[in-house]
């Protein structure tokens, strides 16, 4: 099966052949990724962090929990799934079989240049924390924030704001070049979040001063839930046209933030 995705992905850096061999990579995917779907259904266990080797690492934070343990959701097949995509549309060295987990403050998080953070209605960070994720941010660090809808943004804000505390949150359209890194997304409509097809996503991004001009520290993914739509993209949970447009998102924040 590996053998036959090699040969299907052949010359898949051409831009148009990527959105059709996305479809196919969807329904393929379950496959590579078979026992870490199947982890996903049992009592997570943190894995060992991959060693620092040159390969891109999927990082994901971890903080303290005040409810539900939202840091962890959708860990680790969201990561296997996403890491097999990018192995495959793109040129880059990257770990598959393994990824990172970081506390905030972490010193080993100034290796890496981009972190997710889930279920940030649920977060409430430390002092620790807030200055760990502060610093990292104004070092040149690019934040995926995700999973979370409705009034769960209240929490957000404000502990977003023990981060930054002038921070601006401020509504992209389909304008911005990050939904034009890679695949170019024709549309922010359609996606919702899978708790609630009610919450329809919107898109915000914080940048350095306030300044959209400047460099952005994070994209904020509210009233949505790439993560999930990720994990389960080869089980048929859901439509196949709000998996591959969560792989699209999450390709074009990873290319953005490395070429930004």
């Amino acid at each position: 099966m590996r053998r036959l995705l090699q040969r299907a992905v052949t010359g898949v850096i051409a831009k148009p052949r990527r959105v059709a061999l996305l479809s196919v990579l969807c329904g393929l995917v379950a496959l590579l990724g078979g026992a870490a779907l199947l982890q996903s259904q049992r009592r997570v266990r943190i894995e060992p962090n991959v060693p620092y080797d040159g390969r891109f690492a999927f990082v994901r934070l971890r903080y303290i929990e005040y409810g539900p343990p939202g840091w962890q959701y959708d860990y680790p097949a969201m990561e296997r799934n996403f890491m097999t995509i990018v192995q495959d549309l793109t040129t880059m060295r990257v770990h598959t079989r393994g990824s990172n987990v970081h506390d905030m403050d972490d010193p080993a998080l100034s290796r890496y240049p981009i972190a997710y953070l889930s279920e940030p209605g649920y977060w409430r960070p430390t002092e620790k924390e807030a200055a760990g994720l502060r610093n990292w941010l104004q070092k040149g660090g690019f934040l995926i924030v995700d999973d979370f809808y409705f009034r769960q943004w209240e929490n957000f804000a404000f502990s977003m704001r023990q981060v930054l505390p002038d921070a601006q949150f401020i509504r992209l359209d389909i304008s911005h070049p990050i939904f034009d890194a890679f695949f170019r997304i024709g549309t922010l409509d359609g996606m919702t979040h899978p708790d609630n097809r009610g919450a329809r996503a919107e898109y915000y991004g914080i940048f350095e001063n306030n300044d959209p001009s400047r460099r952005m520290l994070a994209i904020v993914n509210y009233n949505n839930d790439i993560g999930d739509y990720m994990e389960w993209s080869g089980r048929g949970w859901y439509a196949v046209n709000l998996s591959n447009d969560a792989y699209k998102f999450a390709t074009n924040y990873l290319v953005y933030a490395l070429t930004h």
